[in-house]
């Protein structure tokens, strides 16, 4: 599968989860030095789970790592575009207008996004985001699997097990100390590539 300017060819998806087996995507280093983003404030790990608004069942997991850059791991994700420097499924430069494009692109009238946050030691953060670029492309309809394999090899969340499911996943990532969790609503056409473009048009005029 093939990007536009903006990623809008798997709007098959109910939500998020790609239903084929992408294409590896490696931004040269250069584009990646080009838009790093250091967040301020503590390292921070925040999954991000899309959630159906009728029977709130989870149907996309994707992870924020806030290391020594923030960057947002979307596996097997339908987000992207040409302005975000992309290694399979890492998407680097993630301000806070990036952020919110992401959850803002997902979320609609029929899924909300959860985020749930937790502060983390800056050495974890680090092995996460080492974890989360080795990982490589992830396969179809696999983002939570690897979402939470991935989070229970990390000092802290041993006891997340993995799992298929994003309910399940965000259930665990909730029991861990000092998780904060809010949720986001919006209420436009569940047809994802109506975000797409408006996002593109945003990006676009931002440039």
């Amino acid at each position: 599968m093939k990007r536009r300017t903006f990623m809008i060819g798997a709007t098959a998806a109910l939500a998020g989860c790609d239903t084929v087996l992408r294409n590896e995507e490696l931004a040269p280093q250069a584009a990646i030095d080009r838009v790093a983003y250091v967040h301020p404030g503590p390292k921070s790990l925040t999954l991000l789970t899309m959630k159906n608004v009728g029977s709130d069942n989870g149907a996309h997991s994707g992870l924020m790592i806030n290391a020594s850059q923030r960057v947002l791991w979307d596996p097997a994700g339908t987000f992207g575009h040409s302005t975000i420097p992309e290694r399979n499924d890492v998407h680097f430069g993630v301000t806070p207008r990036i952020e919110q494009f992401y959850i803002s692109f997902h979320s609609r009238k029929t899924y909300y996004t959860l985020i749930q946050e937790v502060d983390v030691a800056p050495e974890v953060a680090e092995m996460a985001l080492r974890l989360a670029i080795a990982n490589g492309p992830t396969p179809k309809a696999a983002c939570t699997r690897h979402t939470s394999r991935m989070l229970g090899q990390l000092p802290g969340f041993e006891s997340i097990r993995t799992s298929f499911f994003p309910g399940n996943l965000s259930d665990q990532f909730a029991e861990i100390p000092g998780v904060r969790s809010r949720t986001y609503h919006e209420d436009d056409s569940d047809d994802k590539s109506v975000a797409a473009e408006a996002i593109d048009r945003a990006i676009t005029a931002g440039q």
